[in-house]
């Protein structure tokens, strides 16, 4: 599984297990700006955001689960005129957005809590849903579902294997966890969604294990 942020997946034997609806805000919030500086800029997820903007009608909405600072993703589907509603638990990282991009909005919670009442033309989970345990992704379908409208893309990565593993950022222990390959296709299709595209440990993007849909009219 890799890393979602530019983790190794190493566990040394002394790190006890995490609770990751706890640790992993904390993680990133204390860290958020060593985050932003780490964050790679070249954009080598570009060819993915292509596939899920020719899903996602020209001057859509987009909802960015786990944006991080905004950049490269958001900033990214901004440029090709969406307009973007970004989530992130981190105070710290949801400032620099605001900063950089203060025409769009940008909201500190967590994903696993946001309401019903709006819809987008697309979601994207770029290295973020893999931070939940598997129940927590598994509660997650049906929150993609209300979110979408007819129509919109869904992209998220996640891990190779069903398991947890577990990595390292800034000296502290990073917490992945995937569902196997077989459930995610069966979560999407039972929420309304059908899988367009799915690479597992795509050698032309740093390895991610990357999943495209598109919610069913």
């Amino acid at each position: 599984m890799r890393g979602s942020r530019g983790s190794s997946m190493r566990l040394p034997p002394r790190w006890p297990p995490m609770t990751p609806d706890v640790e992993i805000p904390a993680l990133y919030e204390r860290h958020a700006l060593a985050f932003d500086g780490l964050r790679g800029r070249n954009l080598f997820e570009r060819p993915w955001l292509d596939r899920f903007s020719a899903l996602v009608p020209a001057d859509g909405t987009v909802l960015d689960l786990g944006c991080g600072s905004g950049e490269p993703v958001a900033g990214n589907l901004i440029g090709r005129g969406y307009r973007l509603t970004g989530v992130d638990t981190s105070p710290t990282l949801i400032d620099l957005c605001r900063t950089r991009f203060p025409k769009h909005q940008w909201i500190v919670r967590d994903m696993r809590s946001l309401p019903p009442g709006r819809t987008f033309g697309g979601i994207i989970a770029w290295h973020s849903f893999f931070h939940l345990n598997p129940q927590d992704q598994r509660a997650m379908f049906p929150i993609f579902a209300y979110l979408s409208a007819p129509g919109a893309a869904l992209m998220f990565t996640a891990g190779h294997f069903a398991g947890v593993a577990m990595g390292e950022f800034a000296g502290e222990p990073l917490y992945h966890a995937s569902l196997a390959r077989e459930e995610y296709a069966g979560l999407l299709s039972a929420n309304g969604f059908g899988v367009v595209e799915q690479v597992t440990q795509d050698p032309a993007c740093g390895g991610a294990t990357v999943w495209l849909a598109q919610r069913r009219a």
